[in-house]
Order: structure tokens, then sequence, then C-alpha cells
């Protein structure tokens, strides 16, 4: 999605975002949002710009309430006239007789449009309420403009200046100056506790491992809503408020997002995994989300029955990373908490009988992302473990065999 802004402005510029800070995924190495603001002609006391941003995350996308974008000039810049895109702000304004700016604010913060915005007001691929796939999932939707709370953007910089066809691809024409600036995610400026929580069970041993007790925080402890509430079949009950407060379904984690590893079955060859995402979160529903987990198994995945499977290769010499996600018009939109709220799939896994084992939990993930946000699992001491009892009944059958044949020929 790209989003043209048309910038007027009556002084040099100098773009000025947020202070740099390291964040390092390294499921992810080199996922990183890149804002493009290319001049595409000079006015009379300023010029005109298009500011494009590409998601380059594999498994980590922006989902509603969407991208805000954000700076400081760097004196009394305005911003006439903006398409694709509108300022949150118009600032005061009040100085400026006849033609009034659309933004007169020294720090705009900006906004996608909604989709069904009249054709004069929209911009190739703007207009989709902010929300951005990743790279990863949807390649062709992971352009916009952007900046979010979690990120952490560099200085802007000069590179060589943006290439554009024209429609019949027979002529090319450049930006006449384009800078460049790099955002990167930091889960902990983005939000103090995880957002979703792993529980683990298994065909070997009855005990379900649940999601750590207030894995998400247990902030909302007292605002929690219970399944039977008669509430939940008020009007407007499921209707997002402003400012994103969650109503979560009272659970011991907390968490608006719950997702079960259940290792189903097992073959000579082969293994069974059954996963499962589960909402509790009545306000939220999550459009093309995704899940992105490491096991060392997933260099053997033979079959995803009911989720789409893409391979995460950060190093390419390791392949233990994989993100599931939606199938489109099937289950690619995790519904609020209720009936729906919940998607699952079966894995089938091929065995590699040099590492293969059920013991010590080696059948369970190493890292858990829905969403682009790490989840948190449970202590690996609380795991459902392979029972010694399956080798100890095997013996005590064989010993109780021995004693009875002994009996038996004592007595005979």
């Amino acid at each position: 999605m790209a989003a043209e802004m048309r910038f007027i402005i009556s002084a040099c510029f100098f773009l000025m975002l947020f202070s740099y800070g390291a964040a390092y995924d390294p499921l992810d190495p080199n996922g990183n949002i890149t804002i493009k603001w290319d001049i595409m002609s000079w006015t009379a006391d300023g010029y005109v710009a298009t500011v494009t941003m590409h998601n380059f995350q594999m498994y980590r996308h922006i989902i509603s309430p969407g991208w805000t974008l954000g700076w400081t000039w760097a004196k009394k810049e305005v911003i006439w006239s903006m398409v694709g895109a509108q300022t949150t702000e118009q600032g005061d304004c009040s100085k400026f007789k006849g033609n009034i700016p659309h933004c007169c604010k020294r720090n705009p913060t900006v906004v996608d449009l909604l989709p069904g915005v009249p054709y004069n007001q929209q911009y190739a691929n703007c207009c989709k309420g902010g929300v951005v796939s990743s790279w990863g999932q949807d390649p062709e939707s992971a352009i916009s403009a952007f900046q979010d709370q979690g990120y952490t953007c560099g200085p802007a910089r000069v590179v060589p200046s943006t290439n554009f066809l024209t429609a019949d691809r027979r002529r090319k024409t450049q930006a006449l100056m384009t800078w460049n600036v790099t955002c990167t995610y930091s889960q902990f400026l983005a939000r103090k506790n995880p957002s979703c929580c792993v529980s683990f069970s298994s065909f070997y041993n009855e005990t379900i491992t649940p999601c750590p007790t207030c894995a998400c925080g247990c902030q909302n402890k007292n605002s929690c809503v219970k399944s039977d509430s008669k509430i939940l079949n008020m009007v407007g009950i499921n209707t997002p408020r402003k400012d994103n407060t969650p109503l979560l379904q009272c659970t011991h984690h907390m968490c608006p997002v719950r997702v079960h590893w259940h290792v189903k079955l097992n073959y000579k060859d082969y293994w069974r995994v059954k996963i499962s995402i589960t909402n509790f979160n009545y306000r939220m529903n999550y459009t093309l989300w995704s899940l992105a987990v490491q096991h060392p198994n997933l260099n053997n995945v033979t079959q995803v029955f009911s989720f789409n499977y893409k391979p995460l290769l950060p190093y390419e010499s390791i392949n233990d990373t994989g993100m599931f996600y939606g199938m489109k018009f099937y289950n690619d939109l995790l519904m609020e908490a209720g009936p729906l709220g919940n998607v699952q799939s079966e894995v089938l896994l091929q065995k590699d009988k040099n590492t293969f084992t059920f013991k010590q939990g080696w059948a369970f993930p190493r890292k858990v992302y829905f969403n682009g946000d790490e989840c948190m699992l449970p202590p690996p001491d609380t795991y459902p473990y392979l029972p010694n009892s399956a080798y100890r009944k095997l013996l005590s059958f064989s010993t109780l065999i021995s004693v009875v044949l002994f009996v038996f020929i004592a007595i005979w």
C-alpha cells in the first residue's frame, strides 16, 4: 500500500523521527519496516512528496487499528494538502488567510484512510485502515506508510532516488530526492506484558500443562467477564473501544490469546500434532493472523491440514522455524471470544530417527509467536512427560511372567 502525501512547505526540510534503539528478533533477524520519502516535484515554496512504507518482516503484520506515522519538523513547515492519508489534528493555522493548510502542527501524526473514501482522496494501495500484511504472508499487501508504537526508527538517510515506471511501462522517471528510514520492532517497548500464552498436552500423559498464571498480567482481572455472563448478550458488547481496552474472558492466565499444542498421535515414521488458537478478547478479532513456531522437527513437515504453512529460514543452514496462517476465506479471521473464537489444524511431521524422542519435552515448541509477539510458555519442568511407568509396566509384566512360570513349574 502506498500513500501519497502532498507537502508544500515554506522552508527547507529535515526529517526527524524517533530516536533509534536496538531491537533484534532472532527468528527474523533482517525483518524491518522501511519508510521511503520521495520528493516528486518542487514548488515555489516547498515540494510534493510521496511516502511509502514496506513491511519486510516475515511474520509480523500491522493489525487494526492500523499504522500511525509521526515525525517532528525542523522549523515551521506546514502540510498544505494530503492524498491517501490524513493527519489526526490540524493544529493552529490561525495565521493563514485564504487557503488554510491541512496541518500546521510541528509534530504531525498521520493515519491511513478507511475503505470507501471518495476517489479524489485515494492514492495507489491506500485506504485499508492502516492494516498491513507481513512480507512472508502476503508480499503484495505489505506496503503502506507507517510508524507504530513499539517500533524504533533510525535517522533519515539520503539514498539513490527511486525510479518509477509509467502506466504503460514504456517510460522511467525518478524522484528528485529520496530519504529512507528503517524501523525495527521491540516487544519490550510495545507492551509491558505478553499478549499470548501457550499450553501443552499429549496422548502419552493425562496431564494438561496450562498457561502460567497471570501470564499476560492480571491488570484486567477486575474487569473480566465470565463465559456464561448475561452481559455478553448486551448489544454492542463486541464493539472495540477507541483506546483498544480489551474485554477479556476471566481465565487464570488473563491472556487475550492462547495457543495450545497437543501431541496427538505416534506412528512408525511420523507423528501428529494438533494446534489450536483461542481468542479470549470479546472486543477484538484478528484479521490475517499468523503463528510463528520454532521446533527442530519443522524441517520435516509432511502435511498441514487446515492452515497454510511457510518455512522461515532466518539462518539458511537451520530449518527449525515456520509460520502458520489461515486459509483465505476459510479461517484467516480469528473471531472474537465466544463459540467461534478459535481456529485449529493438525500437522503431520516425519521423524528423524537420529533426533526424534518424546522424552524431556522434546515434542513441544521452543518458541511461539502470535501476530509477531512472543507468547509465554509454561516452565519446562511442568511439560507433560513421557512416563517411566511405560517401561516399568513392561518390566513388571516380564517379571510377572517369569514368577508365574516359576511357580507353575514348581507346582507341576
